[in-house]
């Protein structure tokens, strides 16, 4: 039996936009050499697998050059892959055993829900890479363990970023997320993502780092639900609702490609 390839596009309504990603539900089991060829065969940020199991199916997310904790593109694109393909009816929830803990995704409409872990962020003082590699004034620097978060002054400051990624690729953390308050009434924050030592310079739309997003914003804005946008040249639109420990995280997919590898 030929394995089925679906590449879908994330967190937008419309083809060529959003984050791609490239899913598999796998027929059979593989092993991790033969993932990570795939993944670097498509060259997109995620390549998402789906082994069936009892009460869900075990995910795993690969990029070009490795395997990652959490994805949130690649589970939105995995749940519409289930729903659309016929794998699971509409009605059901999308249950996914992963690295960072079960994770479901509910149909809400043209629109999926995602339950991810809330991540938080302690201040830190930014090491020298980091200022350097950014240019601008930091209004503010945090850290965890997947991701240094810096706000900057404005939407045009962190819309026009050009950072350089040879030092960014030094930094301890898996990634940067650039963030700041959105200069008009559409949208609550803008963000952009910088994973260089994943092998994306830039992610077009990430769902991970609106886990660190939800709980940073909720302190400085006092409410609980967001409508964000991430702001690269592909953009994407995220609904963000921070519930304590689990952020909920909603966005739209469509499919752009179907095909099979040999």
């Amino acid at each position: 039996m030929k394995q089925i390839i679906i590449q879908v596009d994330a967190f937008t309504a419309k083809p060529f936009a959003g984050n791609p990603a490239a899913v598999c539900v796998l027929s059979t089991p593989q092993d991790d050499i033969w993932m990570q060829n795939v993944a670097q065969e498509m060259n997109l940020s995620e390549t998402a697998f789906l082994l069936p199991q009892a009460e869900g199916y075990n995910l795993r997310w690969f990029t070009p050059s490795v395997e990652v904790d959490l994805c949130g593109h690649a589970t939105l694109a995995s749940a519409h892959v289930l729903w659309s393909e016929g794998h699971l009816s509409p009605e059901k929830t999308a249950q996914f055993y992963t690295r960072s803990g079960l994770l479901t995704a509910q149909k809400q409409g043209e629109w999926i829900e995602l339950n991810f872990p809330s991540k938080l962020t302690k201040t830190a003082t930014a090491p020298e890479e980091l200022t350097k590699a950014l240019g601008v004034k930091l209004k503010y620097v945090g850290k965890n363990n997947f991701a240094y978060l810096v706000e900057v002054e404005s939407e045009a400051i962190a819309r026009n970023l050009k950072p350089d990624f040879t030092l960014l690729e030094t930094l301890s953390t898996e990634g940067v997320i650039v963030t700041s308050r959105a200069d008009t009434g559409e949208y609550d924050f803008v963000s952009r993502f910088f994973a260089p030592k994943l092998g994306i310079n830039e992610d077009p739309v990430t769902g991970a780092a609106h886990c660190c997003l939800a709980p940073y914003w909720s302190d400085r804005l006092g409410k609980n639900e967001f409508i964000a946008y991430q702001a690269s040249a592909r953009g994407g639109v995220v609904r963000v609702r921070h519930a304590g420990e689990r952020v909920y995280l909603g966005g739209q997919a469509v499919t752009v490609l179907r095909g099979e590898l040999c």
